[in-house]
């Protein structure tokens, strides 16, 4: 496989792990984000300051109001991340 196509399954898996651990396995409940932040992205949550960081996170990505975060919601998040990531790139001088 392609790099693309690896960090393409890469993400599923991610998604999958996580979406299995309770409930629905197409969504994500507020555990299993908190549970998939503290894991995947630890920076994300290490940097949080108030305890419920986590549960306004689920509020912003939960676009159809549902208490939980489906894949499409999922992909929103994990893009804004990597633009996020390519403007702080971006703006670092070549070496």
């Amino acid at each position: 496989m392609t790099e693309l196509e690896c960090a393409i399954v890469s993400i599923l898996d991610v998604f999958d792990k996580y979406s299995c651990a309770e409930g629905n396995k197409n969504t994500l409940t507020k555990g299993e984000l908190k549970t998939l932040l503290e894991k995947e992205l630890p920076g994300i949550l290490g940097n949080a300051k108030e305890k419920n960081d986590c549960e306004k996170l689920l509020k912003d990505l939960d676009e159809n109001g549902d208490s939980e975060v489906d894949f499409n919601e999922f992909m929103i998040f994990v893009a804004a991340l990597t633009c996020l990531g390519h403007a702080r790139f971006e703006n670092m001088p070549k070496k």
